[in-house]
């Protein structure tokens, strides 16, 4: 479950806020938590931000969870010292998104992770998500990558490409894990192989979540199904008005943060939050 980062109404990070979401995605059946991914609104964090966040994390969870940490960038180098220099007690995976903005071709992504996967004393999983980046993490460069290096272990696939998440699927080595990025695909991709989702709406609805993967893990895709449509409305209103934006209104309706975001960022309008409300009313009381 990818978590948000909750501010106070002055723009601080809001701890108390945090330990009750990590009260309820835990309480609720969440299997792994990532920190620091984009739900987090991790550009607009300081590094002082994401160290104490971590460290709060952490001695939250004590271990009782799996801790995957978004480490991410557009220049290896840079990326690779900051991976050297984090401590990384406590943390399980990194989860590293293609590089943004300069937009490498697929030789230049190879390298990037193949450095990475060297550097890393964690496991890495790659990120695909092209309508955030603009360059798009191909089936065959991914193979490459997970059949070339044992450092990576997985790929978050949020491209929306079914042809490509399954040409992935279809030729992973074993031991390789294809995982959705989108709450609205789990059901599809996870029929097809996949074996979870790193979510969203689980923020606010994890014990629905949680169900729908186990579901489909019990390859009960009946039963998947139902709670999919259940969830369905949810998720399309959370990202009508641009997302971490809309989970973040559902958790202040749900009484869980402030509705605040930093700038560049702002809140949801006021129509999308009416939906939103009633879309996560309606959820709860399923």
């Amino acid at each position: 479950m990818a978590l948000i980062t909750p501010f106070t109404q002055s723009g601080e990070v809001d701890y108390p806020a945090l330990r009750r979401l990590l009260e309820f995605v835990t309480k609720e059946g969440t299997d792994y938590l990532v920190v620091q991914g984009t739900t987090s609104e991790v550009p607009t964090l300081t590094k002082d931000e994401k160290r104490n966040i971590l460290d709060f994390i952490l001695e939250f969870n004590q271990r009782k969870l799996p801790v995957v940490l978004g480490l991410a960038g557009y220049d290896t180098a840079a990326l690779i010292k900051t991976i050297k220099t984090t401590n990384f007690d406590g943390v399980d995976a990194i989860l590293s998104v293609t590089p943004y903005y300069n937009r490498p071709n697929q030789a230049g992504l190879y390298a990037h992770y193949m450095a990475i996967a060297d550097a890393s004393p964690v496991p890495v999983i790659l990120y695909n998500v092209p309508s955030r980046t603009g360059v798009n993490l191909s089936a065959e460069t991914t193979l490459k990558l997970a059949n070339d290096h044992p450092n990576i272990i997985a790929v978050k696939e949020a491209s929306g490409n079914l042809p490509q998440i399954m040409e992935i699927i279809k030729g992973k080595p074993e031991g390789f894990s294809v995982i959705s990025g989108d709450d609205l695909m789990t059901l599809p991709v996870m029929s097809l192989g996949a074996v979870g989702v790193i979510s969203v709406a689980g923020n606010a609805c994890p014990g629905f979540m949680a169900l729908l993967v186990k579901e489909c893990l019990r390859e009960d895709f009946v039963a998947a199904a139902k709670v999919h449509y259940q969830l369905m409305d949810f998720i399309h209103a959370i990202f009508l008005d641009g997302s971490p934006a809309g989970i973040k209104a559902a958790l202040n309706i749900m009484g869980f943060c402030e509705n605040v975001l930093r700038l560049p960022l702002v809140p949801v309008n006021d129509d999308v939050y009416a939906i939103i409300k009633d879309k996560i009313t309606t959820l709860l009381a399923e």
